[in-house]
């Protein structure tokens, strides 16, 4: 296991930074802190999201796939990072939560719960699903548990019998009319199925692989234009309308690095190759080339934009950028990833980072002032910002263990 007392220990620095240091020491000294201090709810359970500044409760109103995220957050941190009680405790606070309240009578996931755990909406959304199954999954991998195995089992096992129509009664368009596919969950299910492979097995995984890989790479991604699109047909055409046409750079730019990561589990160097010039391709495409950081949303055809949030710059698309070019440049060594991380490194910690309170903003006008300070939210938990402190610091130090071995 490694410790986090060992990373900064390492000496081989890139283009003059040594990445590795600087992002544990903001992942163990700042980020996780922050959350240990504020979000706990120590009456009901389960953690608090909606956090000021300062760390003030502003709202008590739970999201279930927020909670899962930071039980699945302070479980990696334990066993990836150092073995430190207070995180393996937190995770398991948060589960205990999430057991007694999380789930409908169907197994399926609740979004919203008050903050005693009464049920505020439907069990509507299959990403509640999702990173419950991760958080319980990384649960048990420190805390192994025959509930919390079964529990992250059962809930893949809905997630991948629902996923063509995860809506259900709750898809609100008519059908036969305008018929389309969305991007999210496909790309998560890259992700989830390797975080589960202790649990899935590696039979399980390697048949799930093939699709999951074939809908990113195939379906959404439009080689004709060199991006991947948010939506598509059922035909897998592109929609001309506000749907079909929208490109979100985000998650875009995420699920390369979650292909790349797939393409290093089987050892494929050519779609390691291939997702990473696409996600550069991404990453030049959605630069803000006037005031710095990478807009929200975009026009695939550079129509006017239906979301009027378009131009924000927001905090998971910029960590989530800095993952992928890390991953790729420790994948490939392509000098233009190690570029745009020291770009996009530079924009992100200038612009997002709190010095004062601790943490990170989260959504920033197009010019880079904070839209809101609040550190935390409905959207923005306790995941986005560790995870890519961690892997950025994970890819940089395996460049810094191989040039010392």
């Amino acid at each position: 296991m490694e410790q986090a007392t060992t990373w900064p220990s390492l000496q081989t620095a890139v283009g003059g930074m040594n990445y590795g240091r600087l992002y544990v020491d903001e992942l163990c000294n700042n980020i996780l802190p922050f959350w240990l201090r504020y979000s706990k709810d120590a009456q009901h359970g389960g953690y608090f999201t909606c956090l000021t500044r300062e760390g003030e409760v502003y709202d008590t109103d739970k999201f279930v796939w927020l909670q899962g995220r930071q039980v699945w957050t302070f479980s990696t941190m334990f066993r990836v990072v150092q073995q430190r009680d207070e995180w393996r405790e937190f995770a398991l606070h948060g589960a205990r939560f999430l057991q007694q309240h999380g789930r409908n009578e169907q197994g399926h996931w609740h979004f919203s719960l008050q903050a005693d755990g009464k049920p505020l909406t439907h069990a509507h959304n299959i990403f509640s699903d999702c990173f419950a199954a991760m958080g319980f999954s990384a649960l048990h991998a420190i805390a192994p548990s025959a509930t919390y195995q079964q529990i992250a089992a059962e809930t893949f096992e809905s997630i991948w019998k629902r996923q063509h129509n995860w809506k259900g009664q709750f898809n609100k368009t008519i059908t036969g009319t305008r018929p389309m596919k969305n991007f999210t969950l496909p790309m998560i299910l890259c992700n989830l199925a390797l975080e589960m492979e202790h649990i899935l097995g590696k039979d399980r995984v390697d048949a799930i692989i093939p699709e999951v890989v074939d809908q990113v790479m195939n379906v959404f991604y439009r080689p004709e234009h060199g991006l991947v699109v948010e939506n598509v047909s059922t035909d897998h055409s592109i929609v001309d309308s506000f749907e079909g046409r929208i490109l979100n750079h985000g998650h875009a730019i995420e699920a390369m690095w979650f292909i790349m990561d797939i393409g290093k589990r089987i050892n494929d160097p050519a779609l390691i190759t291939k997702a990473k010039d696409i996600m550069l391709h991404t990453v030049n495409h959605a630069w803000d080339n006037e005031q710095g950081g990478i807009f929200y949303f975009l026009d695939l055809f550079q129509k006017p934009m239906q979301q009027l949030e378009w131009d924000q710059k927001l905090w998971w698309v910029h960590i989530e950028t800095l993952v992928a070019l890390a991953k790729g440049y420790a994948f490939t060594g392509d000098t233009r990833c190690l570029s745009w991380f020291e770009k996009v490194h530079e924009y992100t910690w200038e612009k997002f980072r709190d010095p004062i309170y601790g943490e990170w903003f989260g959504y920033l006008h197009r010019n880079g002032e904070p839209l809101h300070t609040a550190k935390g939210g409905k959207w923005k938990g306790c995941f986005h910002i560790p995870r890519g402190l961690l892997m950025v610091a994970q890819s940089f130090n395996s460049l810094s263990s191989t040039t010392t071995n």
